[in-house]
């Protein structure tokens, strides 16, 4: 945190989104309410259960516990007929958030004019088109209907975003429902009101059965704490391109894993990388270096990255913010979030000796001639690339990979060699 380091981790956030490489996006994340912040992929541990299982949850009374490890199905009605349709889930909670329901287009069980109706939501006031998937939707698996949350599932987002369907968020920070889930369940934690929802089921004849579930649930490495899926505005990376020179330099043989055999773990990740979410809802760390523009009288939504300046210093985003208003009145708001740790620990290999800093123009023999070159500090000269790092296998890609993914692409060498 000490301001030479700062200092790089600002210059590698303006970097990086003046190459288009950081965008702000309202996408899904990996919400921890425990800890009230979002957390990357690769802090959230996956527990396997074999079927039904009771577990505490933290934020509730340790005395509480509750169902995992279930499925349970149950009918939507369909608008204007005897009709109903019935879907499995295993978070019944997150059925107040649904938006459609989906059905593999080839199923005989869903052909026109099925298709073309609506489900009507039973405790709110809402229509839910039947729409065909044939990506999400496995016609032999269940009763071959699907219910459709795109803000709170990451297949079913992708669902919303193809079918352009209404992304409706359930859940406040906390944990608790807001006013989208209907009065009834209103302000009720997420996993009283997963109990509520059952039994409202039961009571409305719409409930069919609960049964064991083999599944994976989500945990927060940290607070092991469950993980909702929650859409927000956040800062992103476009992981793939820098993902891209990685692999390549390292098949090319500039950069070599040890033992061999880790190399599968290093590809796999790197060939799988998703675009990492780099916002932290925390009070210690690294400021985002971005500004929302607030034009006066302007109605701007901040979840828009076209109302957002980025600026290595106040001064500079001032700047940019000048030609973002076009000579109307504005005010900068700064962001309130921070940056994951491993955005600034990924510059540690040249970040601590002075990069972006650099000397001047410096003297140089090359061959048989003399030359001026602008060099960086001479620490940076001297000691960048390293030639070794012993590191855990576990932190291969945490620390790892975005060192040498931050190196490439920032300095244009290898952050090791």
């Amino acid at each position: 945190m000490n301001e030479p380091l700062s200092k790089a981790v600002t210059e590698n956030f303006c970097r990086l989104h003046e190459d288009g490489i950081i965008y702000r996006a309202n996408r899904l994340v990996n919400w921890c309410v425990k800890m009230n912040t979002t957390l990357s992929n690769l802090e959230v541990d996956q527990k396997q259960l074999t079927g039904r299982t009771l577990l505490n949850v933290p934020g509730y009374d340790p005395k509480e516990k509750f169902e995992f490890g279930v499925i349970t199905s149950f009918a939507y009605p369909i608008e204007g007929s005897d009709e109903k349709i019935i879907i499995a889930t295993t978070r019944p909670e997150t059925m107040l958030g649904d938006t459609a329901i989906a059905v593999h287009p080839e199923d005989p069980r869903y052909k026109v004019p099925s298709s073309r109706k609506f489900a009507v939501h039973p405790f709110i006031d809402r229509r839910l088109p039947i729409i065909t998937d044939d990506i999400i939707v496995d016609m032999e698996f269940g009763t071959g209907a699907v219910k459709i949350t795109p803000a709170h599932d990451p297949d079913d987002y992708e669902v919303g975003v193809r079918h352009k369907l209404d992304f409706i968020n359930i859940l406040n920070d906390d944990g608790t429902l807001n006013a989208n889930a209907g009065e009834k369940f209103k302000g009720m934690k997420r996993f009283h009101a997963r109990v509520a929802v059952v039994q409202a089921l039961k009571d409305a004849g719409l409930y069919v059965e609960t049964k064991d579930n083999p599944m994976q649930i989500p945990l927060c490495s940290k607070s092991g704490d469950i993980i909702e899926p929650v859409l927000k505005p956040q800062w992103w990376i476009k992981s793939q391109p820098l993902a891209e020179e990685a692999i390549r330099r390292t098949k090319a043989g500039e950069l070599h894993i040890a033992p061999k055999q880790s190399e599968a773990d290093w590809y796999r990740w790197l060939e799988n990388i998703q675009d990492w979410c780099i916002s932290r809802q925390l009070w210690w760390g690294h400021r985002v270096p971005a500004y929302f523009v607030r034009i006066e009288g302007s109605d701007q939504n901040s979840d828009d990255e076209k109302h957002w300046v980025v600026g290595r210093n106040l001064e500079e985003a001032t700047e940019r913010a000048k030609k973002l208003a076009g000579g109307a009145k504005f005010t900068l708001v700064q962001d309130e979030d921070v940056l994951d740790t491993w955005f600034s620990s990924g510059l540690w290999p040249f970040s601590t000796l002075g990069w972006p800093d650099k000397v001047g123009l410096v003297p140089v023999y090359l061959t048989d001639r003399l030359t001026v070159v602008m060099m960086q500090t001479l620490d940076f000269e001297r000691f960048y690339p390293t030639s070794m790092l012993e590191t855990g296998w576990d932190i291969l890609f945490f620390w790892v990979a975005r060192m040498v993914m931050l190196g490439i692409r920032l300095t244009g060498a290898d952050a090791i060699q």
